[in-house]
């Protein structure tokens, strides 16, 4: 047996069937699979942060879920919106005004750089060569370009799952660098909005994110200071995690609010008009979501039983083990019908994809299971439907609906 990771503490004490919403998962399940999002928890993760960081913008990195449903409910309570691609950007220009937009991420094209020009988005530009096809397109456009400089920092998140700086990176110009940059922008004309840093994501580690972002702060005040000219903005990233497996522990964001709170009254004197933001994905939507997947069949091989369910890694790629991590360890996952209920055999969840690689559970303990029967993935509204392989084998798409309000 293989443990699984720790339920989001709004399904923790369900007594007997597992309940979205305030409803029973299977009037959520009509047609399977499907991920369905609370729109209540998010609210209340949103509440949470406001209460933590009364100081800080948020902004919500809408790669973590990009649902147009979900944004329609996200987009009123958050202060902007972070895009990754001229797709995103689209769908982000539907619920916000380009003002409250910003643009990250490398390689964008020339039509998607335009098309934030165009719309007031601020393009977090990546390189040199990046900042001149924004200059040379705003030119042709005939608008003022807001561009702002990611900075690839001279530090990494540490402990995080994924780090983004201390080391050469296709993403943000090097610190070394930065400060030139800007002078250069600033020269052209341009609308300098500051400075986005990002040094790594999914730490659950308080300790190492008030680190990082003293750090951060310093190397904003630092570049600020070499460019002479105070910076609007600065996006501090974001990072915060969320406990996906056995042994992790939530994230003290009360504790993370009150370091930064400490850094932002003594920070230096040409950060003292900027305003500072924090844009967060996964910590804000991930708990949010559940994966319901029905069983198809049950089966025993060679001694070991296997619970085949209508969906996978197709949708569910991270929960499969196919997404970043090194060790496969189980996401959250219960029966639906007895969420709460006594182990009575070790099982392996596995979805329809011709591949061993589409295993959601590896050898559970769960109550007994027939085909049927629900089966619930847990941390599924972060990184799920929009992150995994969806045309492979052409197994159809899952639903996704939000439920649930403020």
């Amino acid at each position: 047996m293989k443990p699984v990771g720790p339920l989001p503490p709004e399904f923790v004490g369900q007594s007997g069937v597992l309940t979205i919403a305030g409803a029973p998962a299977e009037q959520w399940a009509a047609d399977t699979p499907v991920f369905v999002y609370d729109a209540g928890i998010v609210a209340a993760r949103i509440r949470r942060f406001r209460a933590a960081f009364p100081m800080v913008d948020l902004h919500y990195a809408i790669k973590a879920n990009p649902l147009p449903a979900l944004l329609d409910t996200v987009a009123p309570w958050v202060d902007g919106l972070d895009v990754a691609s001229g797709g995103e950007l689209e769908r982000a220009l539907a619920v916000k005004p380009g003002g409250a937009i910003s643009f990250a991420g490398p390689g964008k094209r020339d039509a998607e750089l335009a098309a934030a020009l165009r719309n007031g988005a601020t393009l977090n530009l990546e390189s040199d060569g990046e900042a001149t096809r924004a200059l040379r397109l705003a030119d042709q456009l005939g608008v003022t370009p807001r561009l702002a400089v990611r900075v690839n920092p001279d530090v990494e998140l540490r402990g995080s799952g994924m780090k983004m700086g201390g080391r050469p990176s296709p993403f943000g110009v090097d610190a070394a660098a930065a400060a030139a940059l800007v002078r250069r922008l600033i020269d052209a004309g341009a609308d300098w909005r500051g400075f986005h840093i990002y040094a790594g994501s999914q730490a659950l580690d308080a300790g190492a994110i008030i680190e990082t972002q003293a750090a951060t702060l310093a190397l904003a005040a630092r570049l600020a200071e070499a460019a002479g000219a105070a910076p609007p903005l600065v996006n501090l990233g974001g990072g915060f995690g969320v406990p996906y497996f056995a042994g992790d522990r939530p994230l003290d964001v009360e504790r993370v609010g009150a370091g930064l709170a400490e850094g932002l009254a003594t920070r230096a004197a040409v950060l003292r008009e900027a305003r500072f933001a924090i844009e967060l994905g996964r910590w804000l939507v991930a708990e949010a979501g559940v994966y319901l997947t029905r069983i198809v069949d049950r089966k025993t091989s060679q001694g070991e039983t296997f619970l085949v369910t209508d969906g996978g890694l197709n949708h569910q790629l991270a929960a499969s083990g196919n997404f970043g991590t090194v060790v496969r360890r189980n996401y959250p996952l219960a029966l639906a019908s007895a969420i709460d209920g006594p182990a009575a055999e070790t099982v392996s969840v596995v979805g329809p994809l011709c591949t061993p690689l589409d295993r959601l559970g590896d050898r559970v303990a769960l109550p007994e299971a027939q085909p049927g029967d629900l089966i619930a993935v847990f941390l599924a509204g972060a990184y799920g439907a929009s992150a995994s392989p969806a045309a492979f084998l052409g197994h159809p798409a899952a639903a996704e609906i939000v439920v649930g309000g403020a």
